[in-house]
């Protein structure tokens, strides 16, 4: 199959809808090109459909949230009002948000494109009775196609003569590749490791195995926690300012103010509601964070995979090809008596063939290096490994002429021939019960064969395996294996890399299973593995999942963070939310870090918001009841807004310590600690307003820009004490971070002084009020960690 944009039929179609199978003459001279073209009309290509979303349908949705909404409502009413300088600026911010974060998801976009290639770009078909080279899209049912070593089979297929070795491990999870000869079934995407056979087409598109599993990865889907945070903070702010915004209406029909002062009031107030840069700061942290991780090997394709990895707590992994290195090594020679495990392997690479793709006969030929048979022998010839004797032959002479047979192969074949003796009996069912792929070597005289030996082959762990393992049970992430293969197969690999525990029985996976039950899920089809990253889902845990081929696509794409290996397959790349480009598993452990330094820098900034958000709205109420008038005007909220919430995006740049554990986005206790910290800096900007109302006797113009400034310069002290879960000090801030600080309150003094866009205010209250904001910082630094701890923000 291939990637194409064609559209497909769906999976369900009743099967009388498909072609009918050829007819026994077909069979021998293959379709007519006008059969096949009535076929690929009926069937659709032989192709996955392309699901990729359109541009205007994504810029449509980033404008269609809660955050763009309320900018959205806004705007009408800055317009309403005849502020066409406001609405033109919260227009630009709306454009900004939007557009930041569509730029961020084309790129991820254009990453999936790139790493999608199709499994088979052409076929060999027998067409109008010849052999032809057509694309494997216009392969339909009932064609006669040729499959031979180090090609991919295009679809799924029934053999009809010849044979060949198959590798499904990219489909099945199984590790040894299987012979097959006429009669035998297989699938699509499927390597031809040896051989040459001819097979008829038995299913094209999305009706192969591959295509259904391409299927659940279409349906996959899990909303973010980011999506979840953004949504959290918006519905509780929008649940407690909503609240103080009709108190304020409230108040200010009490005091008979007239609509045309209310109406500017009400959007004042729904504009310091509003955390216009919270989905953008989100992007861009993620954005950073992506940055870094492409510098460590790992290349993120859904943005929302980053900050995804602080929260993974458990991390289900592919055994084939993720934790092992998908390539038969030589495990464990036993040697008969009389002889040594050398001449054992030195006698099978005899009957071993030179070059070629059999894994088997490669793994020995590597084992067999430095070794030799005792006494010089010249082959005379050699026969293969032939799947239906299942040996391999060589006969061989030594330096006297005397002829020596060497046979390799099954144990039980060879054991019809070589007559072993119970003692190896025995060995030889020991470690085919470890899971080990058991060959047995004879050799001697034509008549006369002996068991030589035996040689256990198995796919071995990577050598970071197991130190991967140790390293995310101790950042607090459990890891269990998921896997195709056999139990007894994956139970040696799982101990081999530190997964110690009970291997669930084959069979139907309990709903509601609990995590710490099972260290190895065995024998799983992918459906297995999708259902099995939804069910840890559905009881609260983050789940990852790392991979490598088409089985696991699905749990790719339906895991929070999906990440497939450097040689995972294309569909498994293109499923997952991470690839790591460089050999290892160590990335895995970057994308968990990074994840939990973008988690630390954008709880910052969101606890920052609400804060602000929440003083906002209580200091425009409470300056009503002590003022009678609105101490903000909707200018000067929009210009806190620019200068305020998008300067403080430089706290995705900023130096943070990660956590020791996995996080979690307590919303409701961010809520609550932003509301208590919100009144602390609600009691100083009072305070502040007070006593220039009260002792300084400031005119209600003067008024308004005391208000302001007292926002900035408080906001500013709260963002020093936020930024560090423990004191301030315990960690310098970023160079960005006291930039973007430095320009907000400058920005702040110059329109005080000069009194543009507002009444100017005396230099000395502005100096006074910056030195009262730095004590109210160290305060804040105080108060918070008891706050912080009580509510686990960490």
């Amino acid at each position: 199959m291939v990637t194409s944009s064609a559209s497909e039929p769906s999976m369900n179609q009743p099967s009388t809808s498909a072609p009918p199978p050829p007819s026994p003459s077909t069979q021998d001279t293959g379709l007519s090109s006008t059969e096949a073209s009535a076929r690929l009309a009926q069937a659709g290509a032989n192709a996955m459909p392309d699901t990729d979303r359109s541009p205007w349908l994504s810029a449509f949705k980033k404008l269609s949230a809660p955050v763009p909404w309320m900018l959205e409502a806004a705007i009408v009413l800055e317009l309403v009002l005849g502020k066409q300088l406001e609405a033109a600026i919260i227009f630009a911010l709306l454009m900004f948000n939007a557009i930041l974060g569509l730029v961020q998801e084309t790129r991820a976009t254009a990453t999936l494109k790139a790493l999608k290639s199709q499994l088979a770009l052409n076929a060999t078909a027998k067409r109008d009775g010849a052999w032809k080279t057509i694309p494997a899209a216009d392969l339909v049912v009932g064609d006669i196609v040729k499959i031979s070593l180090g090609g991919i089979v295009p679809a799924d297929v029934s053999l009809i003569g010849g044979e060949v070795l198959l590798d499904q491990s990219m489909l099945t999870g199984e590790s040894m590749p299987i012979e097959a000869g006429p009669g035998k079934e297989t699938f699509a995407g499927a390597l031809i490791r040896r051989g040459e056979a001819v097979a008829r087409v038995t299913a094209t598109s999305v009706r192969t195995k591959f295509g259904r599993t391409a299927e659940l990865v279409r349906i996959a889907h899990t909303a973010s926690a980011q999506q979840k945070a953004v949504m959290g903070v918006v519905r509780n702010l929008a649940i407690f300012n909503g609240g103080i915004v009709v108190l304020l209406v409230a108040y200010a029909l009490f005091l008979h103010l007239p609509w045309n002062e209310i109406l500017p009031l009400v959007l004042t107030a729904m504009l310091a509601s509003i955390p216009v840069a919270l989905p953008a700061t989100f992007t861009l942290a993620s954005a950073l964070g992506a940055r870094a991780l492409a510098r460590e090997g790992v290349l993120p394709t859904r943005l929302s995979a980053v900050d995804e990895a602080a929260t993974m707590d458990l991390l289900c992994s592919d055994k084939t090809g993720t934790l092992t290195r998908n390539a038969l090594t030589v495990a464990q020679v036993q040697a008969m008596d009389g002889h040594s495990q050398g001449e054992v392997l030195a006698l099978a690479c005899l009957a071993s063939s030179e070059g070629g793709q059999d894994p088997v006969d490669t793994a020995i030929r590597s084992a067999a290096k430095g070794h030799s048979p005792g006494h010089p022998l010249r082959i005379q010839t050699f026969t293969p490994f032939d799947p239906a004797s299942k040996m391999a032959q060589a006969m061989t002479q030594d330096e006297k002429g005397t002829p020596f047979n060497i046979v390799k192969g099954a144990f039980a074949t060879v054991a019809k021939i070589a007559s072993p003796s119970q003692t190896a009996i025995a060995a030889a069912q020991a470690l085919e019960g470890q899971g080990f792929r058991v060959l047995a070597v004879a050799g001697g005289p034509p008549d006369a064969l002996k068991l030589i030996g035996m040689i256990a082959l198995s796919d071995p762990p990577r050598d970071d395996s197991a130190p991967l393992i140790a390293q995310l049970h101790g950042m607090g992430v459990r890891v269990v294996m998921v896997t195709g293969d056999a139990p007894a197969t994956a139970a040696i690999v799982a101990h081999a890399v530190g997964l110690d525990g009970p291997i669930c029985p084959p069979g139907p996976i309990a709903a509601n299973l609990r995590a710490r039950t099972y260290a190895v899920f065995a024998g799983v089809l992918p459906e297995d593995k999708f259902n099995l990253v939804k069910d840890f889902q559905s009881i609260g845990h983050t789940v990852g999942m790392c991979g490598d081929g088409a089985n696991d696509a699905p749990a790719l794409r339906q895991a929070q963070i999906g990440i497939a290996v450097a040689s995972a397959t294309d569909v498994a790349k293109s499923a997952a939310g991470m690839v790591l480009t460089k050999p290892g598993l160590f990335g895995i452990v970057a994308a968990v870090k990074e994840g939990r330094i973008i988690f630390q820098r954008i709880l910052t900034y969101t606890l920052n918001s609400i804060v602000k958000k929440i003083v906002t709205v209580l200091f425009l109420g409470a300056g009503l009841v002590m003022t009678g008038h609105a101490i903000l005007t909707p200018l000067l909220m929009v210009i806190l807004m620019v200068a305020g919430d998008f300067l403080a995006m430089s706290l995705t740049a900023d130096n943070v310590a990660i956590s020791p554990k996995p996080n979690v986005w307590r919303i409701n206790n961010m809520t609550r600690a932003g509301i208590f910290l919100g009144l602390c800096q609600f009691v100083f900007c009072i305070a502040v307003l007070a006593l220039g109302i009260f002792w300084l006797h400031l005119p209600a113009k003067t008024q308004q820009t005391l208000a302001f400034v007292t926002l900035v310069f408080s906001s500013q002290a709260m963002i020093y004490a936020l930024r560090e879960r423990r004191h301030m000090w315990r960690s310098r801030p970023s160079t960005w971070l006291v930039i973007s600080s430095l320009i907000d309150v400058l920005i702040a003094m110059t329109l005080a002084m000069t009194g543009l866009a507002m009444t100017a205010l005396p230099l000395p209250i502005i100096a006074g009020l910056l030195g009262a904001s730095v004590i109210f910082a160290f305060v804040l630094d105080l108060v918070k960690i008891p706050v912080f701890a009580r509510l686990e923000l960490v």
